[in-house]
């Protein structure tokens, strides 16, 4: 009885409301709250034509205010009513004209901005029935078709994608960039579609009647939009796969990996709504099945490309520590013309630049020096250097000797020359002073 007496308020409450608007539309005073008022009306009929256009023309005249105040009278019109026929009305409506406008209208930006401010909320949805006694029914459906329509609003519409899709396909100098904007956007089409499997009413009176079936006909549109331009955009990038970095394939392969799932509950979906006779059987696309032998192909593909990369990178970093580190036997080698390859490591890539070895201390008379050593190893050549004279050794290539200075380093005054000590003084007076500085 209570439920009765509930759903009696509910009706008369929708049709004063309508009485009302119809009446202050005869008297002259037309605007947005009372359009809204009129277009959904409680009753089983669909949503009329006119109501649609008669808002696109209100938006292009005002753009500035219209758009304000449709967000605005929506807003309080979903969020105050208690009939499922009244709120299914309002959501046709908002669905039919996101479609119609293009992708940067200003009524996306007001209907963000109403539900920033807690004026719209499409999600979580808090519509609850209390028009009719299937009340549990119509409320899922509502709230589902809610949500579909809140992800609609913050992703790009499938039909500009559709068509960016098609001019990007003629360029090829920014292609890297088109990858990673449709690796971007592609997860948004596999949500819209997952919103449009949910929207799926239960059997009995709920997917009888007829302003259920006016609304599944769009929903259905939108998932066939959805899955052609996903079909296409994933082609592309699969074609070039080869030519994305790792971390952008693996994105792609997540992708991929998802709708080889998604495509079973979908072809599930179009079964259904061709049972139940929601559109006709030539308008459903050929939803393509992805086998698992493709995901185990392209996830070994990947497991190659990182090993790959892994040992590139490793090799690269290892060439360059091996090419400092110099043996101990190139500096006592004495081909002038032996050259080195060193290699260094700029942003990732190996650069090889050739460079000549030069011993650290040159001997002139290595002829003489060598004749008086048996086998040229290290100790000889020490001995041979102390065994020789510095008078004579200068004499003959003016070579000079500086004593190393302990006290040098441990000074604090950075302008504090070291004391220079000359060796040939007494040998050789004429000796200019030589000394290295520090």
């Amino acid at each position: 009885m209570h439920r009765r007496i509930r759903q009696v308020f509910t009706s008369l409450k929708e049709h004063s409301c309508v009485s009302y608007a119809k009446i202050a539309t005869i008297g002259g005073f037309c605007d947005i709250d009372l359009t809204i008022v009129k277009a959904t009306s409680p009753d089983d009929f669909p949503l009329h034509d006119r109501y649609v256009h008669q808002f696109l023309k209100v938006f292009s005249i005002s753009p500035s205010t219209s758009n304000r105040a449709f967000a605005l009278s929506f807003s309080r019109r979903f969020a105050k009513t208690r009939s499922w026929r009244v709120a299914l009305k309002c959501l046709v409506l908002l669905h039919r004209l996101l479609r119609s406008l293009p992708d940067d209208s200003r009524l996306r930006t007001e209907l963000l901005w109403a539900r920033t401010q807690r004026f719209l909320s499409l999600y979580p949805c808090n519509f609850s029935d209390c028009s009719s006694s299937a009340s549990k029914y119509y409320t899922a459906f509502v709230r589902s078709y809610a949500r579909l329509l809140d992800e609609s609003i913050t992703c790009v519409s499938p039909e500009i994608l559709e068509q960016s899709t098609d001019e990007e396909e003629t360029l090829t100098c920014e292609a890297k960039d088109d990858m990673g904007r449709m690796i971007e956007t592609l997860p948004q089409l596999q949500s819209l579609t997952d919103r449009c499997i949910d929207c799926r009413p239960a059997t009995g009176e709920a997917s009888r009647s007829f302003l259920v079936q006016s609304a599944m006909k769009h929903i259905i549109r939108d998932s066939f939009m959805c899955y052609a331009t996903f079909k296409r955009q994933i082609s592309i990038i699969l074609d070039n796969m080869i030519q994305l970095p790792y971390r952008s394939s693996l994105a792609a392969f997540g992708i991929y990996k998802k709708a080889s799932f998604q495509a079973e509950k979908l072809s599930e979906y179009h079964d259904f709504c061709k049972t139940m006779g929601y559109c006709g059987s030539y308008e459903y696309p050929l939803v393509e099945r992805i086998p698992e032998i493709q995901i185990q192909a392209l996830e070994t593909f990947l497991n190659g490309m990182w090993s790959f990369t892994s040992t590139d990178q490793s090799s690269n970093y290892s060439s360059t520590l091996t090419s400092y580190v110099q043996s101990p036997l190139s500096f006592t080698d004495h081909s002038s013309e032996k050259r080195a390859v060193s290699k260094r490591l700029f942003d990732g890539q190996v650069v090889e630049k050739d460079t000549e070895l030069e011993p650290l201390i040159k001997w002139h008379e290595e002829d003489e020096i060598m004749s008086t050593t048996s086998d040229g190893n290290w100790e000889d050549l020490l001995e041979a250097s102390i065994s020789t004279t510095p008078c004579m050794e200068y004499s003959r290539t003016n070579w000079q000797m500086e004593v190393y200075d302990p006290y040098v380093l441990q000074t604090p005054n950075p302008f504090y020359q070291p004391h220079r000590t000359n060796f040939f003084h007494g040998s050789c007076p004429n000796t200019p002073i030589h000394s290295w500085g520090l």
